[in-house]
């Protein structure tokens, strides 16, 4: 009970203020398309250089948890996610908006983030030294196993076949092959200039999801609107509240997600939503809901979202392993200020851990306040003709990937392939499990070289993959995974010929 100790330390005029202003900046960054929550924290860690170690940290972590929120702005609104986190969020959230349910999907969003995230931070409170031991149980070829479950278990996510949709996985491990061998050093299909430093997550998440946008809204700019699909509809925070209750089983599988992700090192948040979004559709009696509009599958991403927060921070603070890339962040904020996480932090440092950890679980509480503050206002965006909003997501989209490293091959990059996924969802394949591809490939790809060099010292490539008690969990799930999608899609087309 360490931390009630020390949380009057955040309620100090200069602390409070930090996390104030975190949040409120996090929200604007997160709903920025390109602005991720680890370049939001990066960006953030020269102003703390002035600060306490604990002040700089209240400041980051506010950072943190309200970009990953925000993100679901741009998500729901303009089906651009504010970050891979949210990716998710916009298959049902978007559709909500064009229902003229912006305001009540925002609502939405952030109470489901506020439940997942005050239960991530819990965990991380009270289960810290716990779950740390449950990670050091992974090593090479269990980080392998998890990747391409990652891709399998989504391979039917917003796709009516399961082999378009894994084989859209594929192209997506394919993708992030591109550029130069992080272990030999060998270039691989690098056939055009822009892609020397391979494909970079931002531009590819923008060009993947907003430039078939921008050609649909371009497509219909001189068109009539229909002025009544984009009105938009008013929804009381308290009819919001209510909802969230009434779908306990999308917020506890998406908080029970969250918090296994984030625990796990190197895994990161991306495929939180998307994993939580999955499992929540198979074991919801109203699966074909999902896609079209289906609050359960809003609730599920974002509670998952932000449940990953706490959890990742696990594995930083006790073994000095970040547990997700902005966590990476946070830990060059410690040994800045001269603080080296691992196991004896909570005996030399505890003021600056447990204040660091109590201001983010007050700061799930401002975000969730100011985020529905925001809702009514910020869905109006719902009601600007198609052709001025399309030219606005156009520019978001030039800046956003420009902005990542201020290069013009990131931007061709994103172009092309927007182009390109706007006629592959032409003929059904799905955008969500190919960019999960190219997030985990370079994860896959990392520990499969890695494992493979130990293992010929050892036992054997075969041996190594493919033995132990916790390989074999992993490869059932991921054989499990795709012939569960199988049997429901054949079973979805039995159901619709009878």
């Amino acid at each position: 009970m360490d931390f009630i100790f020390y949380f009057g330390d955040v309620f100090t005029f200069t602390s409070i203020a930090l996390l104030l202003a975190g949040t409120f900046f996090g929200l604007i960054l997160g709903a920025t398309p390109g602005l991720s929550p680890t370049m939001a924290v990066a960006l953030a860690i020269p102003f703390t250089f002035k600060l306490d170690p604990a002040q700089g940290l209240i400041l980051l972590g506010a950072l943190y948890t309200s970009t990953v929120a925000g993100g679901a702005v741009s998500a729901i609104l303009l089906k651009i996610p504010g970050a891979p986190a949210n990716i998710a969020t916009t298959l049902d959230g978007h559709q909500m908006a064009k229902n003229g349910q912006g305001a009540r999907a925002l609502q939405l969003s952030f109470l489901a983030s506020l439940v997942g995230g005050v239960f991530g931070i819990l965990v991380l409170i009270f289960m810290v030294k716990p779950l740390a031991n449950v990670a050091l149980f992974f090593g090479y070829s269990h980080y392998f196993w998890l990747a391409i479950l990652g891709v399998t278990i989504i391979g039917s996510l917003g796709s009516k076949s399961v082999v378009k949709g894994l084989l859209s996985g594929c192209i997506g491990l394919w993708l992030a092959t591109i550029g130069f061998d992080d272990i030999l050093g060998t270039q691989r299909f690098i056939f055009h200039p822009a892609l020397g430093g391979g494909i970079h997550i931002i531009a590819a998440l923008i060009g993947i999801f907003a430039i078939p946008q921008v050609i649909e809204m371009f497509a219909k700019g001189r068109q009539k609107v229909n002025m009544e699909a984009i009105e938009v509809e008013k929804h009381s925070i308290s009819q919001a509240a209510s909802e969230i209750t009434r779908n306990p089983r999308a917020l506890g599988i998406g908080t029970a997600v969250g918090t296994i992700i984030g625990l796990i090192p190197g895994i990161g948040g991306q495929i939180a939503g998307l994993v939580a979004y999955d499992q929540s559709q198979k074991f919801s009696p109203d699966k074909a809901k999902y896609g079209t509009g289906h609050p359960e599958g809003l609730i599920a991403a974002e509670s998952a979202n932000n449940a990953m927060v706490g959890p990742s921070l696990v594995p930083l603070l006790t073994l000095g392993i970040p547990g997700s890339p902005t966590a990476a962040v946070l830990l060059g904020g410690l040994i800045i200020h001269g603080i080296f996480p691992g196991t004896d932090l909570f005996d030399n440092h505890p003021e600056v851990a447990w204040t660091f950890i109590n201001s983010m679980l007050i700061g799930q509480v401002v975000m969730c306040l100011f985020g529905l503050y925001i809702a009514g206002l910020a869905a109006r965006i719902a009601q600007v003709p198609q052709s001025v909003m399309a030219a606005i997501v156009l520019g978001l989209a030039l800046f956003g990937s420009y902005s990542v490293q201020t290069s013009m091959g990131d931007v061709y990059v994103m172009g092309a392939l927007g182009i390109a996924m706007y006629f592959l969802e032409r003929y059904g394949f799905s955008a969500a499990p190919l960019v999960l591809g190219l997030i985990l490939g370079p994860i896959a790809e990392s520990n499969f070289v890695t494992g493979s060099t130990i293992a010929a010292a050892q036992n054997g490539t075969f041996i190594y993959f493919f033995t132990g008690w916790l390989n074999f969990i992993l490869i059932g799930l991921v054989v499990a995974s795709i012939a569960y999608s199988a049997w429901s899609e054949i079973s979805a087309k039995k159901g619709a010929t009878a």
